[in-house]
């Protein structure tokens, strides 16, 4: 009845291990409000810090992926949690600007460093048949965790903004608990000597590049919705409450539709299902030019929601097996880091400069164009793609773990 391989004990616990950090993701929502109402910072001054924030984020994938696979997946989550929850208790204690600036970028920096290896852990442990479903099933516990944590959040920011800031670096620390009692360290004991530096292999990987291009066009295309949306939705009269109902559609999608499509996203093609949920996220965001209604907005939420369950459950397994065996790693963590750190830059900025001096219709429609491009860039790469995934599962097949 139910032919699935069983995945493995390890895995599971690394998809606790997601699902509690993403429950007690209390501070990041809330520190702006924590910010201007406890530290009475002005408006500006609380939005430099989120993107000090941010751009320890984006130092934080390069750090991670090059740990993974210097020193070892397990080292790198543990560092990267238990680094979290003293940066985080940091944050919440500091009173000097120069104090909150350090500590907002080391949250930065230590809050993203766990994902490149997570992502690793999932390929060295699991065969290429199995990823679609493993990366499906860690994205469906991110948003499940994001869901609840972002109402829980908002009860215990009217009791203390104190408490956000010490049960999310509790929760962070029973992630690396859980880390530390149930995974393995992962990485694949190499023979050939020296492990390669990351920049030179990856820069001279022509479809390593493209992928990451087109990676960096879908986040343009999905920051929209946390940018150029809102700003939408109120040019055409609704509440700020609206939106929020409207974007929570998307937590709402995911939860209740990823694990009933997971196992069936895992027997498609892999690039023609990466291309298809570009185009339908391009399309979704394209219905804006449309719409002008709550109920419209919401139905654009549902259609790009759906292509980013395709994009969320197969990205991470063509990632996998473009990358080498030896820097599997440092690809992911320069993925993650290049394509959605420079689309969270691009997007927000392409987008709102676009509503204001061309109006809500352009963006909309060039959200629809880009999708279409990237769908047909996407397929014109997928037999690179195969060839390359061939390629490494004969490799990996050859390679053993620590």
């Amino acid at each position: 009845m139910n032919d699935a391989p069983r995945l493995p004990r390890a895995f599971w616990a690394l998809w606790v291990c997601q699902l509690v950090n993403r429950l007690g993701s209390f501070v990041q929502p809330f520190l702006v409000l924590y910010l201007t109402q406890d530290r009475h910072l002005s408006a500006g001054t609380a939005g430099a810090v989120a993107a000090a924030v941010g751009a320890g984020s984006v130092v934080s994938q390069l750090v991670g992926g090059w740990l993974s696979d210097r020193f070892g997946r397990r080292r790198t989550m543990l560092i990267g949690f238990f680094g979290t929850a003293v940066a985080l208790i940091m944050l919440g204690s500091a009173r000097s600007m120069v104090m909150i600036w350090a500590a907002a970028f080391i949250v930065g920096l230590m809050g993203d460093l766990f994902r490149p290896a997570v992502s690793a852990t999932v390929a060295d442990l699991l065969q290429p048949r199995e990823r679609v479903r493993a990366y499906g099933l860690l994205f469906w516990a991110i948003n499940l965790g994001f869901s609840i944590s972002t109402v829980s959040a908002g009860v215990l920011a009217s009791i203390g903004y104190n408490w956000l800031f010490w049960i999310n670096a509790g929760t962070s620390v029973v992630a690396a608990l859980v880390i530390w009692r149930m995974v393995p360290e992962t990485r694949p004991v190499l023979d050939e000597g020296p492990r390669r530096a990351l920049l030179p292999v990856a820069l001279r990987d022509t479809t390593f590049l493209l992928m990451i291009l087109l990676n960096v066009g879908y986040a343009t295309i999905y920051f929209q919705g946390y940018s150029t949306l809102p700003l939408a939705m109120a040019a055409d009269g609704l509440a700020n409450s609206t939106y929020g109902l409207v974007i929570a559609l998307n937590g709402v999608v995911i939860v209740l539709v990823q694990p009933l499509v997971n196992r069936r996203l895992s027997a498609l093609d892999r690039p023609k299902l990466l291309a298809g949920s570009m185009l339908i996220v391009g399309l979704g965001f394209g219905l804006g030019a449309i719409v002008h209604s709550w109920w419209g907005y919401g139905l654009s939420v549902v259609v790009w929601t759906i292509g980013e369950i395709g994009f969320a459950a197969v990205i991470g397994a063509v990632l996998a097996d473009l990358a080498p065996v030896d820097l599997r790693g440092g690809y992911m963590g320069l993925a993650g880091s290049m394509s959605f750190g420079l689309g969270s830059v691009i997007g927000p900025l392409l987008g709102t400069n676009t509503l204001e001096h061309a109006g809500g219709t352009t963006v909309w429609i060039g959200c629809a164009v880009l999708g279409a491009v990237l769908f047909v860039g996407q397929l014109a790469l997928a037999p690179a793609l195969h060839a390359r995934a061939n390629a490494n599962h004969f490799v990996q097949d050859a390679v053993p773990s620590a």
